[in-house]
């Protein structure tokens, strides 16, 4: 699932080089972080979530196969935060 995980994410972003998919079994579940180029995470989330919400329906569907559960969250490295805004 991890390889599905990384070509669907690579074929919809601008900078497939740096995504990153890491797979961290449990012991009835299987989480995935995906880890990518700030400016790529509006193009995985998609408009009002529907693309991000398709990728983990399919991984849903695909993990219920083998009796387990997936979970595919986007992680945002320190590097990528912004700034917080001074409170006025």
């Amino acid at each position: 699932m991890k390889e599905f995980v990384e070509y669907v994410v690579k074929a919809l972003v601008d900078y497939p080089d740096e995504v990153i998919v890491r797979e961290v079994d449990g012991e009835r579940t299987v989480v995935f972080e995906l880890r990518l180029n700030k400016t790529d995470i509006g193009k995985v989330i998609g408009k009002n979530g529907r693309t991000i919400t398709a990728l983990r329906s399919l991984l849903t569907s695909a993990a219920a196969k083998q009796g387990r559960r997936a979970v595919l969250e986007i992680i945002e490295d320190q590097e990528y935060h912004r700034p917080e805004k001074s409170p006025v």
